[in-house]
């Protein structure tokens, strides 16, 4: 093996490191952008008014 094509190789190697690194990061951005977006949602929800204490407190299971 000559030493062009080693050379070649670990550029070729850095390079697909550097891109996996930056598609690491994009991917990041995103989730994080994604979490923002549903807390918004969730804090645009109305809240829900309290249940009289009677309600919820059986299950009809055979039905």
């Amino acid at each position: 093996m000559d030493v062009a094509s080693v050379s070649s190789l670990t550029t070729a190697l850095s390079q697909a490191k550097t891109g996996d690194a930056v598609g690491t990061l994009v991917l990041k951005k995103a989730i994080d952008i994604q979490a923002q977006n549903a807390m918004q949602l969730l804090q645009a929800l109305p809240q829900v008014a309290n249940n009289p204490p009677n309600l919820g407190n059986s299950i009809d299971v055979k039905a």
